[in-house]
């Protein structure tokens, strides 16, 4: 018999299919009747494990919200998503709080680090809100993003690539499957960008990790293995790079 793989274990379903991320119908309106606001309408896409996607399209064209559902911060709808394996669409709001901490990662533009904790801290609050509560475990994400040494400082004696990294870092400590990113460099001048850039791309070629990031900077888009474009909350191509080039490369 046949298996559906969004009732399966996630382990059943990444060895079946490989998928990461499966949308089937997604849609989500806010508001009723004539005040309703279609946000996203019948979006279907699979991401493979391992894929770094880029979704670009204007303001409010929908790739914010996609970002969201994927994510599991808001529901969607209408429509069935599943994530690692869950079927986030028939989740409730504690079962999505489970799911965010456990099985994706979070990255903002504006890094939302809480100012009175040191980057140690900042990363090794979510590091216990996911189970992987030791200092060792932060402070070596810490090291991996290249702030070994500025494990005791304040956000506000961060520059923002330092603490952009010490976002990426938090949203790396539970081992999340996918890691998603809501115009991760949109706060950050080129070089910065660039290096942010580089080292999400290291880590999704080191530990095969899916990214998907939101932009509406079409030069980042050349990193990506896939590029999406979003338009009127449709998703309107699906696109594949054969040759990223170096996030190093990019110029904007």
């Amino acid at each position: 018999m046949e298996t559906d793989p969004a009732t399966s274990s996630p382990e059943a379903v990444e060895a079946a299919s490989g998928e990461a991320v499966r949308l089937s119908g997604a849609s989500k309106t806010y508001g009723q009747g004539e005040l309703a606001v279609h946000a996203l309408s019948a979006v279907d896409l699979t991401v493979a494990r391992g894929e770094l996607v880029v979704m670009l399209g204007p303001s409010g064209s929908g790739k914010t919200t996609l970002l969201n559902l994927i994510g599991g911060i808001e529901p969607a709808s209408s429509g069935r998503i599943v994530v690692g394996g869950i079927d986030v669409s028939t989740l409730d709001e504690e079962g999505r709080t489970d799911f965010r901490r456990n099985t994706v990662g979070f990255i903002f533009q504006f890094f939302n680090l809480i100012p009175t904790l040191t980057a140690l801290e900042n990363v090794e609050l979510v590091a216990e809100l996911s189970g992987e509560g030791s200092r060792e475990r932060s402070s070596e994400m810490l090291e991996r993003v290249g702030l070994s040494d500025r494990l005791n400082s304040f956000p506000a004696q961060l520059s923002g690539g330092q603490q952009q990294r010490v976002a990426v870092a938090r949203a790396l400590t539970g081992s999340p499957q996918v890691l998603l990113g809501d115009e991760p460099t949109g706060a950050l001048d080129l070089e910065t960008g660039r290096t942010v850039l580089a080292l999400l791309r290291q880590v999704n070629r080191e530990s095969a990790q899916t990214v998907l990031l939101v932009t509406h900077n079409a030069e980042i888009a050349r990193m990506a293995d896939r590029v999406l474009h979003l338009r009127d909350g449709r998703l309107v191509s699906d696109e594949r790079q054969p040759s990223p080039v170096d996030p190093m490369q990019l110029d904007w």
